[in-house]
């Protein structure tokens, strides 16, 4: 990673299988790769003693699809805490009615986590990002062939 938390070696713990995140995360971080070579676990919300198995990450991927459902107890100090879900709560104050936060307790675990991605403007404004390099990767592809 470039924020100087490599996964190489760390116990990496992904909250959500999901055929979108969860897999797909999994799978690269067990590659035998540069960026890559964790020990992954792939945890759901029906695994039995889950704060135990996340207090364990040295990287926490949180896609569980549920509001601040990890919470400051879940986390090891100095853990690197990504929180790759969006929920919409309402709230009455807010103009719109309603306010977007994450699968994780973003201010309680704030104080425990080396590193934290916000939720909004964490992980979604890259997957944007991302979706739009390999939009053009591919259009370059199909234009050009691979050597192009």
């Amino acid at each position: 990673m470039r924020n100087g938390h490599d996964p190489e070696g760390a116990n990496v713990v992904i909250c959500g299988r999901s055929d979108i995140v969860g897999k797909p995360m999994a799978l690269l971080l067990v590659q035998r790769a540069e960026g890559a070579n964790a020990t992954v676990t792939v945890c759901h919300t029906r695994t039995k003693n889950l704060a135990e198995i996340t207090r364990q990450a040295d990287i926490l991927v949180a896609a569980i699809g549920r509001p601040c459902a990890i919470t400051a107890d879940m986390v090891k100090v100095g853990a690197v805490v990504i929180d790759v879900g969006i929920n919409r709560v309402d709230d009455a104050s807010r103009k719109r009615g309603y306010r977007l936060i994450g699968d994780v307790d973003f201010e309680a675990v704030s104080k425990k986590a080396a590193a934290i991605t916000p939720v909004p403007g964490g992980v979604g404004p890259m997957t944007i990002a991302m979706l739009l390099v390999n939009t053009l990767t591919a259009t370059r592809i199909s234009i050009h062939g691979r050597q192009g």
